[in-house]
């Protein structure tokens, strides 16, 4: 993540997923520069491999400069390494779910995961954010609600902290639409005990209740604009990145970053 200008202070800073294609440095920092991108998330391994490249530290450097079952636990824990090599202040996780629908044997199978991963996170390591899913199939955390017993199997440790995505949130049943809908998410947060670092901003091509994962440019799906104005002025965000994942690529990326810093300067 990029260091907070003065003059965004108290409000969200904006990015999106970027490509590193030459490298984090290289190929993030300009791949933030051509979107408009404040706030940057990377992939630091392959999503798709078991394989955990070791990185270049001379592109870890200039990043930390210019932005601030086992194979499993083997990904995140390295994911959690070069997240502190490259001044990475979180790294993002789904809630995963509960194969053959046994949800208490997930979340033990979860504790005994996680808990020694966030037990060994040091001063200066990013925090581990959960990602609720849209809730197809047997996931852990759709709702909101779900992530209260989530947290309780990790011993609501400290590190233990929150990403929610508006695509997820709104298909697992959260109206975004509705009168208040924004704020409504974040008490059910609130109420939960949740730590909220991130959002994943992305609308959403299908509707309310869903539970389909169909992600969607900014004003262009079934969430709309509006909702999105909502959390961007929420005071409990005023300190939270938005990232986009949303379709097209970058040039896609540039459009949807523009209409949330539009929505961020609208003041009615």
């Amino acid at each position: 993540m990029t260091d907070r200008p003065d003059a965004l202070s108290a409000r969200p800073l904006i990015g999106a997923h970027a490509s590193v294609a030459g490298g984090l440095a290289t190929g993030g920092l300009a791949y933030a520069a051509a979107t408009g991108a404040e706030a940057i998330q990377v992939f630091v391994a392959n999503p798709r491999s078991w394989t955990a490249p070791p990185g270049d530290p001379a592109q870890d450097e200039a990043l930390r400069q210019a932005a601030l079952p086992a194979r499993s636990v083997s990904a995140l824990e390295h994911a959690l390494r070069r997240g502190e090599e490259i001044g990475a202040r979180g790294v993002v996780v789904h809630t995963g779910s509960a194969v053959g629908a046994d949800r208490e044997a997930g979340l033990r199978q979860v504790a005994s995961a996680l808990v020694p991963l966030l037990d060994k996170l040091g001063d200066h390591s990013p925090d581990l954010l959960l990602e609720p899913m849209a809730g197809q199939g047997q996931m852990l955390c759709a709702d909101v609600a779900d992530l209260a017993a989530y947290l309780d199997a990790l011993g609501r440790h400290p590190r233990a902290c929150v990403c929610l995505d508006t695509c997820h949130v709104f298909a697992a049943g959260h109206d975004l639409t509705a009168d208040g809908g924004p704020a409504a998410l974040l008490d059910a947060l609130a109420a939960v005990g949740g730590q909220l670092k991130l959002v994943h901003a992305n609308d959403s091509a299908t509707g309310c209740g869903s539970r389909r994962d169909r992600h969607a440019n900014i004003g262009a799906g079934e969430i709309g604009t509006g909702p999105m104005r909502g959390l961007l002025h929420h005071p409990a965000l005023a300190d939270v990145p938005f990232v986009v994942e949303t379709p097209g690529g970058q040039e896609a990326h540039a459009r949807d970053i523009a209409a949330l810093k539009a929505l961020r300067a609208r003041t009615a």
